[in-house]
């Protein structure tokens, strides 16, 4: 799942993966709440269940944070078991510490989404 504002990056982030072929469908929601309510609707309608959430931090309306924080509070049965990686242009160091503090991410990327990027977090996160 992608979580960002800018649609042209949600495209090129979406055709990374799809080349890559981790996944079997990529679905990109623009804000923060329409991400949340697909988490909580796709468990009653047995759509497919995000593996790995990358999430932009600034976005209006609702924010990466915000996001974070409100995922957090999801009943148990709405919660996905997804790695969320911060995927982001700021390069903050605050940002990776408050990211850490959170303990909800499991990682900090600045953007753009690459192929060895990509390769990386599928190794870390989804070898077995």
């Amino acid at each position: 799942m992608l979580v960002d504002d800018n649609a042209d990056d949600n495209f090129f982030h979406g055709r990374i993966i799809e080349k890559s072929d981790p996944a079997y469908v990529v679905v990109a929601e623009q804000t923060g709440k329409d991400a949340l309510e697909y988490l909580k609707s796709e468990k009653k309608n047995n759509a497919l269940h995000p593996d790995l959430i990358f999430l932009d931090i600034n976005m209006p309306g609702m924010n990466g944070w915000e996001f974070l924080e409100a995922y957090d509070k999801l009943e148990e049965k709405y919660k996905s078991r997804a790695i969320v990686i911060m995927l982001t242009t700021s390069e903050n160091p605050d940002d990776r510490t408050k990211a850490r503090a959170m303990n909800i991410a499991s990682d900090f990327k600045t953007k753009p989404l690459t192929q060895e990027m990509l390769e990386e977090i599928v190794r870390k996160y989804f070898t077995e």
